[in-house]
């Protein structure tokens, strides 16, 4: 039986991946605010993480020093998150994700795939909802969704993107992906990837209903991650997409 450690275990996905850890017939230990998170990573086979970007350094020198692989789902890293990601995963199996839901990752596939196939005639946006709680925007996920379409035209997501749009903008410059963020009650988390072309349009989808969805993908990837040797990892490899 594995042990799986929870970063952050009093809170809303914490409670949901000690119960998609139960049903996965795993065994569970968690840290809060304050714990020992070396004692943690050491009583642990793997952790999971979806605290705060603020934790991450602590975090990662924990895991790095009882030589225990992490699952990030974690969102609003910087860049400077990620190259603390990058040195952990000299030392140890690290998985870093915007979205641990295994429909966002085959999403997210076939945003790359249709990006590929649809040139710059083909305008990209990605909208995004979550509930009323969410501090980033744009999530995690849309980033995601953004990075595969970007990935598909084979250009910089950073360079290409608009956001924010208000006032006399004006107008859309051709090949930019754009992003919109609604924020409202209790969604758990909706996404749109929309490629409008002339005088047609596809839309690519993706509901969550519950945030179980996200812990059961998290679980699934740290099963998937003990048998890794140390490197970085996303969750299209947990699927055989890449």
């Amino acid at each position: 039986m594995t042990s799986i450690g929870i970063i952050g275990s009093e809170g809303r996905m914490g409670v949901a991946l000690a119960a998609a850890i139960s049903e996965a017939g795993q065994e569970h230990c968690g840290v809060d605010k304050g714990g020992n998170l070396l004692k943690l990573a050491s009583d642990s086979d793997v952790l999971v993480d979806f605290s705060s970007p603020a934790a991450l350094e602590a975090t990662l020198d924990a895991c790095v020093a009882a030589k225990t692989p992490i699952v990030i789902g974690t969102t609003g890293l910087e860049e400077r998150h990620h190259y603390l990601i990058d040195d952990a995963a000299r030392d140890i199996a690290v998985l870093q994700t915007g979205n641990t839901s295994l429909g966002v990752t085959l999403l997210a596939h076939l945003v790359r795939e249709a990006a590929t196939r649809l040139d710059a005639d083909w305008d990209i946006e990605v909208l995004e909802m979550h509930h009323n709680k969410k501090v980033d925007a744009p999530s995690g996920t849309a980033l995601l969704l953004g990075q595969a379409a970007a990935a598909g035209r084979a250009i910089d997501l950073d360079a290409s993107s608009e956001r924010g749009r208000d006032g006399i903008t004006g107008a859309r410059a051709r090949g930019a992906i754009g992003f919109a963020s609604l924020r409202g009650g209790t969604v758990a988390g909706d996404h749109d990837v929309i490629f409008a072309g002339p005088e047609e349009m596809i839309t690519l989808s993706h509901r969550a209903e519950n945030r179980m969805i996200f812990a059961r993908g998290a679980v699934r990837a740290a099963l998937w991650l003990l048998n890794q040797k140390p490197d970085r990892y996303t969750m299209p490899q947990v699927l055989g997409l890449s």
